[in-house]
């Protein structure tokens, strides 16, 4: 099992060669890394694995997948909470490696998602809305 620590160091590894690398491209090793990501228009590692984390959400949510929602969080379809179709809630757990992994990073992000934005009719539709959501919020790099 990997531990949140792990994680982490993981996750912080695979941006630092990204990092390493964008330096290395002629003209821009005097920029700082959010100054070459928006001049390359790249999204950082972490934005594009949160941006993947909440399509395989929907994919879950909606049935796309053969998966039971369930065994991922709680899904209430008709909530009274401003309009919004679906929210989850994170399963109850006193395991802190818990707080890494994909059902837990995604919740809260899923929940505030704007639903005057976001477009739930197809996944089409909703990978556009969500490249117009700043997520940039919910990441260490922007």
């Amino acid at each position: 099992m990997v531990t949140v620590s792990e994680a982490r160091h993981r996750s912080h590894r695979a941006e630092l060669v990204q990092r390493r690398f964008t330096k290395w491209l002629h003209g821009y090793a005097s920029h700082s890394y959010s100054e070459r990501l928006r001049l390359l228009q790249l999204p950082s590692l972490e934005l594009r694995r949160l941006q993947i984390d909440l399509i395989w959400c929907y994919k879950i949510v909606l049935g796309q997948v053969d998966l039971c929602t369930s065994e991922f969080f709680d899904l209430r379809l008709f909530s009274s909470t401003r309009g919004r179709p679906y929210k989850i809630f994170k399963r109850r757990t006193s395991c802190t490696t818990r707080s890494e992994f994909f059902a837990e990073r995604v919740v809260h992000v899923w929940n505030t998602l704007p639903h005057s934005v976001v477009d739930f009719s197809t996944l089409t539709a909703f990978k556009r809305s969500i490249e117009r959501v700043d997520l940039s919020t919910f990441c260490l790099v922007t």
